[in-house]
């Protein structure tokens, strides 16, 4: 069954920001997930999630947020990512299923800091930046560590802004994508290819979104 997306304008108190949902056939839950400060949906974690995660009943909505939308090249401070999300919501929860707020980078913090308020069933975070690289004193570990609902970070083995040993314990899974770095992509001669490198992140995703219940 064929799935075509489909784009929906949502204005926010950041701006117009913007959906695009790849809907699963019979949908139980929704997936939302946002970019980081330095890309968008086009990211190869994001793209992939789309093409996997309906045929395992997840509808996914891939959000861009207003500064992008925008066209402008810098993402604002943490504050406005947070309203803009915040904005989004009501969209997000529109179709009546448990929502999993979820992003990479910098989309990652927004989902941590803003799913209990929101009531968020769970948070994927992609690529969570642990911290700048280099500035291992500077943790963004109480981000994650506050979420308050299961959560998931999905972690390339190579993340210059945490690798997956750096992280802290907490009550949150965490799953390892081997040779990867804070875009997922896996030098040539790890011997590893694109396709086998989205398709561990896709099978982790998909394996604890089936264990939420």
């Amino acid at each position: 069954m064929s799935r075509q997306p489909r784009t929906q304008n949502v204005t926010t108190d950041a701006g117009e920001a913007r959906i695009t949902w790849v809907r699963a056939p019979a949908p139980r839950l929704v997936l939302a997930v946002s970019h980081g400060a330095g890309g968008g949906i086009e990211a190869r974690d994001l793209k992939a999630l789309a093409a996997a995660l309906p045929g395992h009943g997840v509808t996914v909505a891939l959000v861009e947020q207003p500064w992008r939308v925008a066209g402008k090249k810098v993402a604002p401070a943490p504050k406005t990512l947070d309203t803009g999300w915040r904005g989004l919501w009501p969209a997000l929860a529109a179709p009546g299923l448990p929502v999993v707020s979820g992003g990479r980078s910098a989309g990652a913090r927004v989902a941590c800091r803003t799913a209990t308020e929101l009531g968020a069933a769970a948070v994927l975070a992609l690529s969570f930046p642990l911290h700048p690289p280099g500035k291992p004193e500077k943790s963004r570990a109480d981000e994650l560590l506050g979420a308050g609902v299961p959560t998931l970070v999905v972690q390339g083995g190579n993340d210059p802004f945490g690798m997956p040993d750096e992280f802290p314990t907490g009550s949150y899974a965490l799953a390892e994508v081997p040779y990867g770095d804070h875009g997922f992509a896996v030098p040539k001669r790890s011997g590893t290819t694109e396709e086998q490198t989205m398709r561990v992140l896709t099978d982790a995703v998909a394996g604890w979104i089936a264990s939420l219940g």
